[in-house]
């Protein structure tokens, strides 16, 4: 491996960046926005699409630089909501560290499961938990110090409806 990356720093960087994609699906599940910002570079950039085949184009449903995602989260508490906690799963699949080992790219799949507090039906859907999206995430990271700091995320939705919830970062 000349000019690249030694193996061990290499399973290094690897291990940052699965850190700090658990450490983001934690802190997204407790709400706790300004430390999974904590985990993004200032030149953070993220997205949230669909592949819709009745248009044949990617439809974008978020576009935000990290100081869009600020205020994003100062406005969360205004929104419209049901306040019905999202519980995320995430896999990481891969993880691809640059020869240099300065950068890194990981492919995850997530599922957001809702669990409801109330509704119209309130009476007879409090309490159950319904799947409320599926999808990979596309992340790069710079890595330095042996910690991943996310330069974007792409938020790959398999579904294309989405409902109550949506505006929290995924």
């Amino acid at each position: 491996m000349s000019g690249g990356v030694d193996p061990m720093q290499a399973r290094e960087a690897a291990d940052a960046v699965r850190d700090a994609i658990c450490r983001a699906t934690i802190f997204l599940d407790a709400q706790q926005w300004m430390e999974w910002l904590g985990l993004c570079d200032e030149s953070f950039v993220y997205d949230i699409k669909s592949w819709s085949p009745e248009i044949n184009y990617d439809m974008t449903y978020l576009h935000a630089s990290r100081k869009d995602m600020e205020s994003l989260i100062r406005l969360l508490p205004k929104h419209n909501t049901d306040h019905s906690p999202l519980t995320r799963h995430t896999t990481v699949y891969t993880v691809d560290v640059a020869d240099d080992g300065a950068t890194a790219k990981a492919v995850s799949a997530f599922i957001v499961f809702q669990h409801m507090l109330d509704g119209a039906n309130s009476h007879i859907d409090a309490g159950e938990s319904r799947l409320f999206l599926v999808g990979k995430y596309h992340d790069t990271f710079r890595i330095e110090d042996g910690r991943a700091l996310f330069t974007s995320r792409e938020t790959r939705l398999e579904n294309r409806r989405l409902d109550k919830g949506s505006h929290w970062p995924i």
